[in-house]
Formats: structure tokens, C-alpha cells, sequence
């Protein structure tokens, strides 16, 4: 049984691509999985409809007019609704800078075209199951003057609200509950994005740079050739 099969209520999808085949089959498979779809043919379509629709995943093509693929991503992570939304990046763009761009702005996972229908909504299933199974006990953690609730997704340093996006968060949070614990991007990479999604290496040390950039420099440590690690000293 599917992911979305199996909840009481179907999870929604707001699909963006400005290929109108592509559109018609997502929205046929999606469907068939027991999904409830929404789709845009661009990028400023894609905000309109996402703050109407609400989704909790955006499967979104790059190369599209008036507005970018990258940019949408972007301008959903801004809005508070859309931080902790999933965004799946489904392009014909196969460069390497391309997919490091679309991890910087937060996203859950790449795919080039083309792809199997089964396969993408493997993936799809892949990130709702993976929601379902986080475990409540550890919701929230008081460590280093940093309070991270992982229920509402919040950082709060001191008296000083601090925004993660979900994937930025989720990286802090298992770090900090396991302080002192040196860990691989390998290893990461797992814990993080999961094992059946490919995501490149580098895109951890992109991350680990974001959230220092925004709670502070002192509380990941580079272990140079091992890994990283958050220390409570």
C-alpha cells in the first residue's frame, strides 16, 4: 500500500512544469498513488496556486518561463507556510551546479528526466514515509543556549528566533542530539536525506555552512578528513 493510500487523508502535491505532457502524466500517476493534485505550467503560477493549495510537496521542473525552477524554490522557502514543505526537483538539467543550487535553497531531492513513472513515485512515497516514521520521544532539545523543537521546526538562541529551512534544521537537530559524536557525510547523508536518494556529498558541507552562517560558528566542528561534529563546550 502506498504512502498516501494509507493515511486517512491524501497528501497534497503541487506539480510545476511548463510541459503539459509531463503535467498530464504526474497527475495521472500521482492520482493513481491516492494523492491530491494541483498543478502550475510556471513559476509565478507555482506561488499563486501553493498559497491557495497548501502542499506538502512541490515537484518542480528548472528550465521554465518567467520564472525558474530554482527561483520558485526559493521564493517558497521564504514564505513561512512552505518552509518545511518537501521540494522535488524533477529536470532535464543534469549539471552538477544545477542540483548543488537546488540543495542550497532546501531541496529534498533531484531527479533528471527522463524517469519511470514506478520509480518517481517510489521517491515520492520514499520522503512521506520517511515523515511518518520520525519517532516523537527527543521533540525538543535544550543544549549549548540553543533550544530546537522539532515539532514546530524552531531555533531559538537565547531570546533570538533563528530560520531553518527543514533540511537545515533536521541537520542541526541530529547533530545536537548526539553531541560530541563525530559523524560522516556518508553517515549524514543517511540520517539526513535517506538511502534512497542520491544526493552529492558536498551538499552536507553546504548545509553545515548555511546553519553556521545563521546559529553560529562555534557549535559544529570540522574534524578534517573525518567528519563534523556539534560540541556543547
Amino acid at each position: 500500500m502506498s504512502a498516501a493510500k494509507s493515511a486517512q487523508i491524501a497528501h497534497k502535491v503541487l506539480v510545476v512544469d511548463d510541459d503539459p505532457d509531463i503535467v498530464e502524466l504526474l497527475e495521472y500517476n500521482l492520482e493513481k498513488e491516492g494523492y491530491e493534485v494541483a498543478t502550475a505550467a510556471n513559476g509565478k503560477m507555482a506561488i499563486e496556486t501553493a498559497r491557495s493549495f497548501i502542499p506538502e510537496l512541490v515537484v518542480l521542473d528548472i528550465m521554465m518561463p518567467q520564472m525558474d525552477g530554482i527561483e520558485t524554490a526559493r521564493q517558497l522557502r521564504a514564505i513561512p507556510d512552505f518552509r518545511n514543505t518537501y521540494i522535488l526537483f524533477l529536470t532535464a538539467r543534469s549539471e552538477e551546479y544545477s542540483e548543488v543550487a537546488a540543495f542550497e535553497i532546501g531541496a529534498d531531492d533531484y531527479l533528471t528526466k527522463p524517469i519511470k513513472p514506478r520509480a518517481l513515485m517510489s521517491r515520492i512515497n520514499a520522503l512521506f514515509r520517511r515523515e511518518a516514521q520520525k519517532s516523537e520521544p527527543e521533540s525538543q532539545i535544550e543544549i549549548a543556549g540553543l533550544h530546537i523543537n522539532r515539532k514546530n521546526y524552531t531555533v531559538t538562541k537565547g531570546d533570538k528566533a533563528v530560520v531553518l529551512p527543514k533540511k537545515e534544521f533536521e541537520l542541526l537537530f541530529f547533530l545536537a542530539n548526539h553531541p560530541n559524536k563525530v559523524f560522516n557525510r556518508e553517515e549524514l547523508l543517511q540520517k539526513i536525506w535517506g538511502a534512497d536518494i542520491y544526493v552529492l556529498e558536498r551538499t552536507v558541507d553546504v548545509h553545515i555552512r548555511k546553519v553556521r552562517e545563521k546559529v553560529g560558528e562555534n557549535y559544529i566542528k570540522t574534524l578534517k578528513g573525518v567528519g563534523y561534529m556539534f560540541t556543547d563546550e
